[in-house]
């Protein structure tokens, strides 16, 4: 771990939370709103911020941390949307296919939160590849 790896875990703290307070706080705040017995009230979930921010330190270094393991001598671009389509392959959509097999919410909501986080790991994809864009060792 070197001076890249935590300005780019720092980077993509940053781009996520702000990615999450886009998709979860403003595209599907209303729809969260419509399953109160679900979801905390705004005033609860905002006395379990530090929690939040948290997970998103944890989800940033991790995210940075499997790139940086794994990047290739390759073009970046590329590179990030493919990482980012195989985080949210393992993370994001089967997340919220069990989130809908298991709590009552709507499936419109489910294809929601897969799509806009779903894009959202293709951004976040495409920031740590800019970050390590000269990093990358000769493909095997």
């Amino acid at each position: 771990m070197n001076r890249r790896f935590f300005i780019a875990w720092v980077v993509m703290f940053v781009a996520w939370m702000a990615g999450s307070i886009v998709v979860h706080g403003m595209l599907l705040h209303d729809e969260y709103t419509k399953l109160p017995a679900l979801f905390r009230p705004e005033a609860d979930a905002e006395a379990h911020m530090p929690l939040m921010i948290f997970a998103h330190v944890l989800l940033a270094g991790a995210f940075t941390w499997i790139y940086a393991k794994g990047v290739e001598a390759r073009d970046w671009f590329p590179q990030g949307l493919r990482y980012g389509v195989a985080v949210a392959f393992l993370t994001i959509i089967p997340t919220y296919i069990i989130y809908y097999v298991v709590q009552p919410i709507p499936q419109s909501m489910m294809i929601k939160q897969i799509a806009f986080d779903g894009v959202l790991m293709l951004v976040l994809g495409v920031i740590v590849a800019f970050l390590y864009r000269n990093a990358g060792r000769p493909a095997v």
